[in-house]
């Protein structure tokens, strides 16, 4: 019985992730129906994404702290109604700073407070046992939302509109968000007491944000957070722009974003179990490899592109950051793992928004300079391959921090 209700809690929670962040990826697809009805620029409307990453980083700190103070389901809860209310505002967009505020600040803090920094404490605090096993769980329903909400909100477009897509992706997330997060917050016990598991065994458990943010292990999560990101995001928010550019019609284009979901569904439960049985570092840069192959595949695709090259370079993107993203925060949980933990994973979190705005700002800021995004993936790899460098270092550092036999 405690098996089943366990499972059926990862279930619930990742398809809560799977609205929560279908809406972050679903921009993708939006950027486009917004550059044709108004014809912003694309630094513009990337740096309206670049907005709501950095204020969904600066919230995940707060949130993160309040998830070690109140039950992260009610968070869930309250915040599925709060996106609901953003979403449908964010229907009434006309202007830029319309734009931002809605989407770039009201949107963002409603995501961040459904999703990712709830769900992460949630689970850190119930298994322990199998910590990169079920993150990989959980956090594969971004993927789900890649998959399903993407492709969705681009035929709502088509068919009625971004207006109405933003107007049914709002009801969506109200009927689903809040009743399961108060269904499992009533099944839930009141508290998991922090489980002690052999991964953290060496970990510094007990150490305050401030304690951690003195030592080297912090920030070189931090490092690979900003520096995946980067990578990552630019991908993700400017690909289906590219492809368009490339004579790729726009659903063919929105469809790729459904093979990089389909595929992080595969990475992360894979790349989750397989870091519970080998070194999490290791699993980790051998993600970010996969990812950087992805970048150069974008790269090299020609005009009016062959499908099987399109879909190759979302099925390697998929893989490779979903293997990164599910990794670092069991990677900060094995060394942080304790009280504050909520509050040290937010800050950490905050260092991957800043490099989700920096990212597809500069790619869109370079595009508009430049009419091309070549440097802007030049500049993606550059810090995928940073952020593979900061991991291994963690990994050297915990290697020798070991007790000697």
């Amino acid at each position: 019985m405690l098996v089943a209700r366990r499972s059926f809690s990862l279930v619930v929670i990742a398809l809560t992730l799977s609205l929560a962040y279908g809406i972050w990826y679903s921009y993708s697809v939006i950027l486009v129906a917004l550059l044709q009805e108004f014809g912003w620029s694309r630094s513009v409307l990337a740096g309206a994404f670049s907005a709501f990453t950095l204020v969904h980083g600066a919230a995940n700190p707060l949130v993160g702290a309040l998830c070690d103070r109140v039950r992260p389901l009610q968070l869930m809860a309250a915040g599925g109604a709060l996106l609901g209310l953003a979403l449908w505002a964010d229907s009434y967009i006309a202007t830029p700073w319309q734009l931002y505020l809605g989407f770039g600040l009201f949107t963002a803090v409603s995501v961040a407070s459904a999703g990712w920094i709830p769900a992460l404490v949630q689970v850190q605090r119930d298994f322990q046992d199998r910590l990169g096993l079920a993150l990989g769980i959980v956090s594969s329903g971004v993927g789900v939302g890649m998959l399903l909400v993407v492709p969705l909100t681009q035929l709502l477009i088509d068919a009625y509109g971004w207006r109405a897509a933003f107007r049914v992706l709002a009801v969506i997330c109200v009927l689903w968000i809040v009743p399961s997060s108060l269904l499992l917050l009533r099944l839930a016990p009141r508290r998991a007491p922090v489980a002690r598991s052999a991964a953290a065994s060496g970990a510094a458990r007990d150490v305050t944000l401030g304690q951690a943010m003195r030592g080297a292990p912090f920030w070189l999560m931090l490092s690979a957070f900003f520096f995946g990101n980067v990578c990552s995001q630019t991908l993700h928010v400017h690909q289906v722009a590219y492809l368009v550019d490339r004579g790729v019609a726009a659903i063919v284009a929105a469809s790729v974003v459904g093979v990089v979901g389909l595929a992080s569904i595969v990475g992360k439960t894979g790349g989750g179990w397989l870091s519970d049985r080998v070194e999490r570092e290791r699993v980790y840069v051998a993600g970010i490899a996969v990812m950087l192959a992805a970048v150069a595949v974008l790269a090299s695709l020609g005009q009016t592109p062959a499908l099987g090259a399109i879909y190759l370079y979302g099925a390697l993107l998929g893989l490779g950051y979903s293997v990164t993203a599910s990794l670092i925060p069991a990677m900060v949980s094995d060394r942080f793992s304790g009280p504050h933990f909520g509050a040290i994973v937010g800050m950490g979190l905050l260092g991957s928004a800043i490099g989700s705005a920096v990212g597809p700002w500069m790619a869109g800021y370079l595009f508009d300079r430049t009419g091309s995004y070549a440097i802007a993936f030049a500049l993606a790899a550059a810090c995928g391959f940073a952020a593979g460098v900061a991991g291994w270092r963690a990994r050297t550092l915990r290697v020798h921090a070991r007790p000697r036999p």
